[in-house]
């Protein structure tokens, strides 16, 4: 299979014909080729976007909620076709993925259809005697935006749908190891909305820095590692464009001595290993409190045992392969060295089949300034370590650089209210952890970037405010 960009409504390949290898992670084979666009693509992508905003940007709401809600119908109407492109892409379960991905992203493109149509503002008064004055919000203009390798197809979706519902044109670059779901998209966003309006360029960093880097879009977007944001927000330093950045997570699972032991073991094993852990807001990092620690970590370990990973089509499996070999490799590395620190009580090492997969893996007696607390590893691992009392709960729970999402689990109504409002975290769950809805933001502090995806600040965040203000003379 070879993929190929989608510019201005067009399938081309990148202008030096030079491609890139695309793996299934699942067996560790190539199955196809992507295009390694270079900076002659990206200029051509963005002229194609540039273009098509002269028009788009001023479509009407109802214009864009229709083209959006078209885009959904279609996306849930070959949801199975699209799921089977994506788990060749990620080696995730086919089941879980089209039931855990498919509907929410139609949900998420549904909502902001319906968001187009509900911008607020300022009442327009006189503010000023013989001056009327009100609030026009404008699309921010042509968007560049990277997606990252963990959810290719929903993270794309997360970067189109509030930009186009905006009225923005999109030049977007998916990881380049997972491309095919972006691309499967792109191409049938065709059907939906004028040429250039949503553009696809494959290729790998060196892409991203040139889309990140060139100066027509207003707005550059990424989900991806720390270091892959600091790097687009000093790029996008140099033009003064405006960075939009969701980035690396660790969240503090925090466990009082009188949770639902088994609601907890739960939630946590399902919030720390599920999509194999790559996901920036895995419950992967737990801090029990005294009374609890030693029954939990014992439950949780046998819980974790239990879980099974394997291939897309097993029935039985909750996640799948990791993503890429190099990250295994990294997973691989950064557990064996914190082996030497503190106690593997299950998995711990990648399993002995084709393919990238890691087992379930608990990692207890940990410390606060061991590396596998203080970075994040972005596979099926979970580390817990013990908390003398709510307050040095509250220190560990704050104590990285990261500042994405959090959990609480307690039957105290008043610890909950106070964990909630001292945690450093863009979402706090209580007694539950990962579950999301359009209607809510989704964003970190800190380490994790800044700026809101899905619910009506990340729309917010694709307009511009201006003031217009008239003189009319009538004074009173």
């Amino acid at each position: 299979m070879a993929l190929r960009n989608v510019i201005g409504g067009v399938e081309v390949n990148s202008a030096s014909g030079a491609t890139s290898d695309i793996v299934d992670p699942a067996t560790g084979a190539v199955y196809g080729t992507a295009p390694l666009s270079g900076s002659e693509d990206v200029d051509r992508a963005y002229a194609a976007a540039a273009e098509a905003f002269g028009s788009w940007r001023w479509s009407t709401p109802g214009e864009r909620q229709l083209a959006l809600l078209r885009f959904a119908d279609h996306i849930e109407r070959h949801g199975e076709e699209l799921t089977a492109v994506e788990v060749r892409d990620t080696g995730k379960p086919t089941a879980l993925t089209l039931s855990e991905e498919i509907g929410p992203m139609v949900d998420q493109l549904r909502f902001f259809a319906g968001a187009a149509r509900v911008l607020e503002g300022r009442a327009s008064g006189e503010y000023l005697r013989g001056h009327t004055s009100s609030i026009r919000r404008e699309p921010v203009g042509v968007v560049g935006q990277v997606a990252p390798w963990n959810y290719p197809m929903m993270m794309a979706i997360w970067k189109l749908a509030p930009a186009l519902a905006a009225g923005c044109s999109v030049v977007l670059k998916p990881s380049d190891t997972t491309p095919a779901s972006t691309v499967w998209m792109a191409r049938a966003a065709q059907e939906f909305f004028p040429p250039g309006v949503v553009n696809v360029v494959c290729g790998d960093r060196d892409t991203g820095a040139a889309l990140v880097a060139h100066r027509t879009p207003a707005l550059v977007s990424i989900t991806g590692s720390v270091g892959a944001g600091i790097a687009v927000a000093t790029a996008a330093a140099g033009n003064l464009t405006r960075p939009h950045l969701e980035l690396g997570g660790k969240a503090p699972v925090v466990v009082f001595d009188d949770a639902d032991l088994e609601a907890a073991v739960e939630g946590i094993a399902a919030g720390g290993f599920f999509n194999a852990g790559q996901d920036c807001t895995a419950a992967c990092r737990v801090i029990a409190l005294p009374g609890i620690h030693d029954e939990f970590v014992a439950a949780l370990t046998a819980r974790a045992a239990a879980t099974r990973t394997g291939d897309p089509d097993d029935a039985d499996v909750l996640y799948g392969a990791i993503n890429n070999e190099a990250q295994l490799t990294r997973i691989t590395d950064l557990v064996a060295r914190a082996g030497q620190r503190a106690e593997i009580t299950t998995g711990g090492a990648p399993l002995d089949r084709p393919g990238y997969f890691f087992a379930p893996t608990v990692v207890a007696g940990v410390s606060q300034d061991d590396e596998i607390v203080q970075r994040e590893v972005f596979g099926p691992v979970i580390t817990v370590q013990r908390a003398a009392d709510e307050e040095d709960a509250v220190r560990l729970a704050n104590g990285t650089d990261y500042g994405l999402a959090s959990s609480v689990w307690t039957g105290n109504v008043d610890v909950a209210g106070r964990m909630a409002a001292r945690i450093d975290a863009g979402c706090v769950w209580i007694n539950t952890h990962i579950p999301l809805v359009a209607e809510m933001p989704h964003g970190g502090f800190k380490h994790s970037g800044y700026g809101k995806d899905l619910s009506m600040y990340g729309f917010e965040d694709y307009t511009r405010i201006k003031h217009v203000m008239h003189k009319h003379g009538f004074t009173g």
